[in-house]
């Protein structure tokens, strides 16, 4: 199941992605000479036309060559040698080929995988509300409020208990947590009572009449989490400690966490401390030691601080669903699409600031596993973790490295500052190779992080 899984997402994500450079290329006249799924030698294909259409040994990537596109690192990738008329073909290109053609056209045909990458996911999302519906948060409880970020006129929800429940927003009883955000997002403007339980009290509130305010108050709302563990990191104090996916964490140091934001404020009180957790597993009362890593953290105001950090991701959510109609569907993917491309570009400036370590970044091995457990959890979890994934790719394929889209969307840049003198053949050359070994290095550490992940350590 794990591979058959693991191929169909790398089939069809590949050959969705270069599927848009193709097109593209096509639309603006630029002859394509292969359309390739995977790299290294070619295992079958078939011309159809002025283009082949290969199989490749390497399930890794795929590329879409075009004419003037020549460069050694496409040569390496095909299997073969740098030729010795590869830079002149470059320099000699007809009205065919990519260099030829305008920037605007060129950076139409670099851009289009990773807009058909968000297409996918986008429809892919779509589809998913359309036939099984919206999705909510099966539940009503505050996890946490941030008063900075309140309009003003909602500033009494931070007086609002951890843990409580709403039970009514104006006239409007509350079952799940897409009731309130239908009441703060699509409500009337103006004053509204909310009643509320465990504690039972009422506050009364004014709701913004903008949408950027609309949206803050409810971005300002946090569903409650229990205190407990989710995913592990590896490499992470949490990790190291041996917390398990399902631990229950009951308190830090003595302090009880009765919900996930308890948890979370007790570990950022105690950068670089070493903690006892006192989790349950199972029934049964288990204490667990670590050192806690010391990160810092910039605040919404711009101040900065240093915050303890143990590398645990919470636990999941019931989920409820609500049927919906066509607009609203595209509406609910669009939104999906959006907040999952909000969540991996967040992820990679973690990453880059040292607030997530490099142990966290996952090779085919992981992606194999992933892909193995949503096909095993159902089609409604498989696709939508193809959707992740293919807005995963769109993102990476975004990052300035040479020999990614971004990277040669960065040397049109480059083009359009110097008043279109390109760069040379040569200096293109020079990066792309740069880039190669780049990527070589990450995928490296990627396959290093997971070997040492199977091992335990």
């Amino acid at each position: 199941m794990t591979i058959l899984a693991t191929a169909v997402v790398l089939g069809v994500l590949i050959f969705v992605h270069e599927l848009g450079h193709f097109w593209a290329a096509r639309a603006v006249d630029i002859e394509v000479e292969r359309f390739s799924i995977g790299l290294g030698p070619k295992l079958f294909g078939f011309t159809r036309g002025e283009t082949e259409w290969v199989i490749c040994a390497i399930p890794l990537g795929g590329y879409v060559k075009m004419g003037g596109m020549d460069d050694e690192v496409m040569d390496k990738i095909e299997g073969g040698e740098l030729r010795v008329d590869s830079v002149e073909a470059l320099v000699q290109s007809t009205d065919r080929h990519f260099d030829s053609k305008p920037i605007w056209a060129r950076a139409l045909v670099l851009s289009a995988g990773v807009m058909m990458n968000m297409l996918f996911a986008l429809g892919v999302y779509t589809f998913l509300a359309a036939t099984y519906g919206e999705r909510h948060y099966d539940s009503t409880r505050i996890g946490q409020v941030v008063e900075s970020t309140l309009p003003v006129g909602t500033e009494e929800l931070a007086t609002v208990d951890r843990a409580s429940r709403f039970v009514r927003i104006g006239a409007e009883p509350v079952e799940h947590w897409g009731d309130i955000r239908r009441a703060f997002l699509e409500g009337d403007a103006g004053p509204v009572r909310v009643d509320l339980e465990e504690p039972a009290r009422s506050i009364e509130i004014r709701i913004p009449a903008t949408e950027a305010e609309r949206r803050s108050l409810y971005e300002s709302l946090f569903v409650w989490l229990e205190s407990g563990v989710g995913i592990t990191e590896p490499g992470t104090p949490a990790g190291k400690a041996g917390l398990e996916t399902g631990d229950r964490v009951l308190a830090v140091n003595g302090t009880p966490t009765a919900g996930w934001y308890d948890f979370v404020d007790e570990i950022q009180a105690r950068p670089g401390e070493r903690v006892e957790l006192s989790i349950d597993r199972g029934g049964s009362t288990l204490v667990r030691s670590l050192t806690l890593d010391a990160v810092e953290e910039t605040a919404l105001d711009g101040r900065t601080r240093m915050i303890g950090r143990a590398g645990i991701r919470p636990p999941g959510i019931d989920m409820t669903y609500e049927r919906v109609s066509l607009g609203e569907a595209m509406a609910t993917g669009y939104r999906e699409t959006v907040a999952i491309t909000a969540l991996i570009v967040g992820f990679l400036g973690d990453l880059v600031t040292g607030d997530i370590s490099p142990r966290s970044l996952g090779s085919i091995v992981t992606i194999g596993e992933a892909s193995g457990q949503a096909a095993e959890a159902g089609l409604e979890t498989f696709l939508s973790f193809m959707a992740l994934f293919s807005v995963n790719l769109a993102v990476l394929n975004l990052l300035p490295i040479p020999i990614l889209d971004g990277g040669h969307l960065m040397f049109l840049a480059i083009e359009a500052l110097r008043g279109g003198r390109a760069l040379s053949v040569e200096q293109r050359l020079r990066w792309s190779n740069v880039g190669f070994f780049i990527l070589i290095g990450i995928m490296v550490l990627a396959l290093s992080n997971d070997v040492l992940r199977l091992m335990g350590i």
